[in-house]
């Protein structure tokens, strides 16, 4: 009787003890759940803003790039236009320089022609104290305006014979055979005689300023006739060389 006693009030004790223990976990885990809870939606929270944080990160990121490509674009932009500026600059430079080296050389050789000019006309101004130094014809062909071989070795000795006179003028004639209209001759004419100014000035350097020059078609023929050797005689330029240094010469001979 005593032991059934003693197990009930074990028994009651222990059933005391459960209901006990249920109460004080659920009384402990209600505030750590409430905690958890709390936790988990400040960490949701934070994850929002650091999401919305990295998009304006990208949104920056973006920004940034386009601004820097933007200024790339701008500075190379620049770049090409100052490299153009500065091409054009040395190209102004350039024909400033030779503009400027031009106008020299111009003034040289007008001062140099004006020079030589104001000689002649010095020289020229009693045309009656010019005398035949020595003369030349050479032959062209039927219908040309080239100089043959013969004629350059006859205008080579013209040159050489001339010597050293200073103050001389060149009589340049040019002449056809009546064979053609008087304007074509005229034409070929002075295309004979221009052959042989441009042989005098180019080869011996002779002042194209003391040339004078004429093409008189058939006028004036060395052969009158029509016979193939008078129009052979006539297809010529007839050079002669004036100077006025012979009387000089002969006036001191003469003492």
């Amino acid at each position: 009787m005593k032991t059934l006693a003693l197990t009930a009030v074990l028994t009651g004790a222990m059933l005391a003890g459960g209901c006990a223990t249920k109460k004080f976990v659920r009384n402990t885990s209600a505030p750590i759940q409430a905690k958890v809870d709390q936790v988990g939606e400040q960490t949701n929270r934070n994850t929002a803003g650091l999401e919305d944080t990295r998009k304006e990160l990208k949104g920056v990121d973006e920004r940034a790039e386009s601004g820097i490509s933007a200024a790339k674009e701008r500075a190379l932009t620049a770049d090409n236009k100052a490299g153009e500026a500065m091409n054009k600059a040395g190209e102004a430079m350039n024909k400033a320089t030779e503009a400027t080296t031009a106008a020299a050389d111009a003034r040289s050789r007008s001062d140099k022609n004006s020079t030589e000019l104001a000689s002649l006309r010095g020289i020229v101004s009693n045309i009656d104290d010019y005398k035949l130094a020595t003369e030349t014809a050479v032959l062209f062909g039927l219908g040309k305006d080239k100089l043959t071989p013969e004629a350059k070795e006859a205008l080579d000795k013209l040159a050489t014979d001339k010597g050293n006179l200073k103050r001389f003028v060149v009589a340049v004639e040019g002449y056809t055979d009546k064979t053609g209209t008087p304007e074509l001759n005229a034409a070929l004419s002075k295309r004979r005689a221009d052959a042989v100014v441009n042989y005098l000035v180019t080869k011996h350097d002779i002042p194209l300023y003391r040339i004078y020059t004429v093409g008189l078609g058939a006028e004036k023929p060395a052969e009158e006739g029509n016979t193939r050797a008078a129009r052979t005689k006539n297809r010529r330029v007839e050079v002669k060389i004036f100077s006025a240094d012979l009387n000089t010469t002969s006036a001191s001979a003469s003492r």
